[in-house]
């Protein structure tokens, strides 16, 4: 899908006539920070569970439309194919997007909380592991590295963020 690009205004001009001609154009995302592609991918993944969950109904009345049909399906089910790609091209817009990876960020410290529960129990597990069957304790510093690891914050953007400030405070690597 193209970026939409933002309405011309019959003055020539892009930008809204307000007074405030310094800003330059508007942002097209209201989340302008960089993600990786592995990030962007999630967010991708939430922006289509959330256009399939509006498109429920068109997609499920495609679907039992399709059921035990092969070469027939674009014929008989012409009008549900149509009526679910509207659908999904009505919904599938940048705005949504935006809201996809609002939700994506709101749903950031859940994920790292359950990251980090994952790796201790995994410490945890390996620690037993290693006394059950008599071997050699690993090296102190090498635990101690990665329970250091865990208690870092999370990377967003380049940039860091702590975890347990929460007003947005943002320094450098």
């Amino acid at each position: 899908m193209a970026a939409q690009q933002p309405p011309i205004a019959p003055g020539g001009s892009s930008t809204s006539n307000t007074g405030d001609n310094d800003k330059g154009l508007p942002m097209p995302s209201r989340n302008p920070l960089p993600l990786s592609a592995s990030q962007e991918a999630q967010v991708r993944e939430v922006f289509n569970a959330r256009v399939r969950q509006l498109c429920a109904d068109e997609i499920k009345a495609f679907a039992d439309c399709a059921r035990n049909r092969t070469f027939s399906i674009p014929f008989a089910c012409r009008d549900a194919s149509r009526r679910m790609n509207n659908c999904m091209l009505a919904h599938a817009t940048p705005e949504e997007h935006d809201r996809a990876r609002e939700q994506w960020f709101a749903q950031r410290q859940q994920r790292a909380r359950e990251r980090e529960k994952k790796e201790r129990r995994k410490l945890e597990q390996e620690a037993f592991h290693r006394e059950w069957w008599g071997l050699p304790q690993r090296d102190p510093e090498e635990v101690k590295r990665e329970l250091e690891k865990l208690e870092r914050a999370e990377r967003v953007g380049g940039l860091t963020r702590g975890r347990g400030t929460g007003d947005g405070g943002q320094e450098k690597r």
